[in-house]
């Protein structure tokens, strides 16, 4: 009777055991939202360094990564490439070289990259805009 109540003490808790694994591995494995770094790439794409002028006859020379929702979307924005680096070419004709100082005015302007370009897209949307290079003379 004792060698019995044992065994089954010792089966329940192997399946508890057991259980608590499963559980933990499945809760590991869930997306929490972020992509990984090899999802980023695989829908990312980059413009090359353009140069163009600002409004106040300063000039800029910079460079983009554009993070698109998906692999499809990243292919139309490839495809969109001279509709893109319009939209970033009026962008910075209008914009002075006060506002590059500091962190805010990058910031806005790869929000409104980010919504021009999202007007554009049929095929999916751009997650995030990266500026890769800056020089401001």
């Amino acid at each position: 009777m004792l060698k019995m109540m044992l065994i089954i003490m010792i089966v329940i808790t192997l399946v508890s055991v057991v259980a608590l694994v499963v559980i933990m591995n499945f809760k590991g494995k869930e997306d929490s939202g972020e992509p990984t770094a090899d999802e980023i790439v695989a829908s990312s794409f980059d413009i090359p360094e353009m140069t163009t002028n600002l409004m106040d006859d300063h000039f800029v020379k910079i460079a983009f990564k554009i993070q698109t929702d998906s692999e499809k979307a990243r292919e139309e924005a490839e495809k969109r490439d001279f509709q893109i680096k319009s939209i970033i070419i009026e962008e910075l004709s209008e914009m002075k070289s006060e506002e590059f100082k500091g962190k805010q005015g990058k910031l806005l302007l790869e929000k409104k990259l980010q919504e021009r370009i999202n007007q554009l897209m049929q095929e999916g949307k751009v997650e995030k805009i990266y500026i890769t290079s800056f020089i401001l003379q």
